[in-house]
Order: C-alpha cells, then sequence, then structure tokens
C-alpha cells in the first residue's frame, strides 16, 4: 500500500514538473506579431495559389498535347499499316507473279530446248540425206 501512495505521489510531482517546464519552454518562444502573422498568412497563401494556376495550366496544355498528338499518331500508325497492308500485299503478288513467271519461262526454256534439239536433228537428217 505504501508503494501504491508512493507511486501515485510521483506521479501527481511528475505531472507537475511536466506543465511547469512546459510553460516554462513556451514563455521562452517569440511569437509572431499579429503583423507579421497576417504578412506571413498571406505570403504562404499567395504562394499555394500561383502554384495551382501554374499546375492547371500546364494539366491544361499537356492534355492538348496529347489529345491532338495521340489523334496524329493514329493517323499516322493507320496509314502505315494500310501502305504496309498494301505493299504486303502487293509483294504478295509480285511473288506469286515471279514464281509464275519462273516457272513460265522455265517451261518455255525447256520448249524451245527439245526444239532446237529437234531441229537440230531434223538438220541432220536433211543433211545425211543430201549427202547421200
Amino acid at each position: 500500500m505504501a508503494k501504491k501512495e508512493q507511486n501515485s505521489k510521483e506521479n501527481t510531482k511528475n505531472k507537475k514538473s511536466f506543465f511547469k517546464s512546459f510553460k516554462a519552454e513556451l514563455k521562452k518562444v517569440t511569437w509572431l506579431t499579429p503583423k507579421q502573422l497576417v504578412n506571413n498568412t498571406t505570403a504562404v497563401i499567395v504562394i499555394v495559389l500561383l502554384t495551382a494556376i501554374i499546375v492547371f495550366i500546364l494539366n491544361v496544355a499537356f492534355e492538348a498535347m496529347n489529345e491532338k498528338g495521340i489523334d496524329q499518331l493514329r493517323k499516322v500508325i493507320s496509314n502505315s499499316t494500310q501502305t504496309t497492308n498494301e505493299s504486303s500485299d502487293e509483294s504478295a503478288t509480285n511473288e506469286v507473279n515471279e514464281s509464275t513467271n519462273e516457272s513460265t519461262n522455265t517451261s518455255e526454256q525447256e520448249q524451245n530446248t527439245e526444239a532446237e534439239s529437234t531441229n537440230q536433228t531434223d538438220s541432220d537428217v536433211q543433211e545425211n540425206t543430201s549427202n547421200e
């Protein structure tokens, strides 16, 4: 029991000494005059408003550039995609035509070779016949 009473007295002393030291520290603080308080408050409000206005203007400007830029990018991409599709279609068509031409040329060359060999054989036969 004696310890509880002693602890409660110490707590009370600690609380009193805390508030006394707290008051002493607050007396040491240099407080602003009302005029300084108004000036500082005005400066803070003005700076905050200017910053807000600058951020708003930049936001609107970047948003406008972004929208126009995205629209232009979409046009460029769609044009290049269409051009790419057309050129790939043309390339595919050209490749098909080239392969068809190559096979046709090969067939023609084979036919020409056969005709030449036939012509040579005919001319040989004629020469042999005329020599006899």
